[in-house]
This record gives structure tokens, C-alpha cells and sequence, in this order.
């Protein structure tokens, strides 16, 4: 088998990034739907969580993040962060001359077409919910009714390696009570945490609400992108994924061995905070 009219910057890495670990569930995707491809993954564990943050310092993080994986030579940068999404997605577009893809417009459009009676939930940070980021996306479908609740503990549950027990499930009751209420027919998991909690919370909300991952969404975003662009890479070959953390690299590997299986391993230390850090 032959492949033709191969782009070059197919070989260039996909540079993912997130304020921590949850967009360990784009990359998770990513790596499911595209093997072929190498990836650059970086999470500001040392700065998480962004949810908390004002929008200001949000942009700052993860511009300088981004800019760190727009500098390894990546052929496309995913912000793999609804908060971040929110904060530097115009900005990052014009910043850099590859494709930016995001978490929050990817799970827009499949939720636009999920939804059977207009009645929209989305659970994200309180960054998220106060950027109305998914008031936006959705304001050129006035047929949707949005229902925002910001779940921030669930942050926390994730990034502690719990994804079920009586206590999260007394947390999940008294989030999703609210969207119970509003009688949601599709519910976004509007932050990549929350895709490991899809247990919890379709048991809390019952088979009759559709789940949209903004993790898978944004992964296929990215097919469809590097497709259109002729950048996949075109033939099967043994793909390199290298992880760097601004944390605890220990750590960010025992939580996310724990969190997604073994695509986790040597994480890297990357020093957000010292300009002089080179790879």
C-alpha cells in the first residue's frame, strides 16, 4: 500500500494541553481515534485548578503553556480545558500558525443535533459557567434552552483518583438535582474531569438523558481538522506520546495510570515559571 501527496507536517506532534489532568481524556481520545499519531501532552497540575481562577490569570497560564507546545514544532494545538477554552481560544487562533482546536464548540454542534426537546444541561467549572462560553456557542440555536450548574468538587474527586463511592454520588445528587428539575433530555460534560464520572452521573440521571463528552468531541474535531488539512499522518507506525507536568510528575503519572491505563508513563517535570527551561 502506497500513500500519495503526503504533507510533510504530517510527522509533527499533536500538542495537547490542560490546566491538570483531565485532559487526559482528550488525549486518551486522540490516541483511540488517531494511533498513528505523536502527541505532546503538557498539564499545569502546579497551577490547577483553573476553574477557581479569575479569567485574567487563566490566560496567562495557558498562553504560556500553549506557547511552550506551539515551540516543540506541533502540528496542531488542542485546549484540552473548558476554562481555558473559554479564556484564550480568540486569542490563541490568532497567536499561532497552526490549527486550534477546543472543548467547547466541538460539544456545541454534536449537542445541537443529540438533543430530542431543546432542554440542555451543560456541568462545568465556575470559570466555565461565568465566562458563559456556553451561552455563546449555542446563541445561533435559539430552539435550545441552556441550563449552566458548576460542579467544582467534582474537580476535586477526579484529581484524588475517586470516581464513585456514597460520597460522590451525594455530591452528584445535589448537583444534578437542579437539571433534574429543568427536565434535561442531554447533559454536556463540559469539563474534561468529567468524563470519568460518567458512572456517577448517568446513574444519577437515568437513560433517558444523553451524555456528551466534550473529551470525545474535541478528539473528533481534531480528525475531522487534521483531515481537511491533509496533516494526519497517513500509515501505521509505532506513535511516540510524551507527557510533561508543571506538578509532581510521580504523581501526575500514578493518577493518570490510575485514570486511563498505561498510555501514561515517564512524565516529564516542565517549569512553568522559569523562562530559561528548555526540553
Amino acid at each position: 500500500m502506497t500513500f500519495s501527496s503526503r504533507n510533510p507536517n504530517a510527522d509533527a506532534p499533536i500538542g495537547i494541553f490542560d490546566s491538570g489532568f483531565g485532559g487526559l481524556t482528550v488525549a486518551r481520545a486522540v490516541v483511540d481515534q488517531m494511533p498513528n499519531e505523536d502527541i505532546i501532552y503538557l498539564g499545569d497540575s502546579a497551577r490547577a485548578p483553573y476553574g477557581e481562577l479569575p479569567l485574567a490569570s487563566v490566560r496567562e497560564y495557558a498562553l504560556e503553556c500553549l506557547d511552550y507546545l506551539a515551540a516543540q514544532g506541533v502540528k496542531a494545538l488542542v485546549i484540552a480545558c473548558n476554562s481555558a477554552s473559554s479564556a484564550v481560544l480568540r486569542d490563541a487562533r490568532e497567536r499561532y500558525s497552526v490549527p486550534v482546536v477546543d472543548v467547547i464548540l466541538p460539544a456545541a454542534r454534536r449537542t445541537a443535533s443529540a438533543t430530542r426537546g431543546g432542554q440542555v444541561g451543560v456541568i462545568c467549572t465556575e470559570a466555565t459557567a461565568n465566562s458563559r462560553a456556553y451561552d455563546d456557542a449555542f446563541v445561533a440555536n435559539p430552539q435550545i434552552t441552556l441550563h449552566t450548574q458548576a460542579c467544582p468538587e467534582f474537580v476535586e474527586y477526579v484529581e484524588a483518583g475517586i470516581t464513585g463511592g456514597p460520597d460522590l454520588l451525594a455530591v452528584a445528587q445535589d448537583y444534578l438535582a437542579p437539571l433534574q428539575d429543568d427536565n434535561i433530555d442531554t447533559l454536556i460534560l463540559g469539563c474534561t474531569h468529567y468524563p470519568l464520572l460518567t458512572g456517577v452521573i448517568s446513574y444519577v440521571l437515568g437513560d433517558t438523558v444523553t451524555l456528551v463528552s466534550s473529551a470525545d468531541e474535541c478528539a473528533k474535531a481534531t480528525y475531522a481538522r487534521l483531515t481537511r488539512l491533509n496533516l494526519l499522518h497517513p500509515g501505521p507506525r509505532e506513535s511516540r506520546h510524551r507527557f510533561f507536568t508543571t506538578g509532581n510528575p510521580e504523581r501526575f503519572e500514578r493518577l493518570g495510570r490510575r485514570l486511563i491505563g498505561g498510555l501514561v508513563a515517564d512524565v516529564e517535570q516542565f517549569s512553568a515559571l522559569n523562562p530559561a527551561w528548555k526540553d
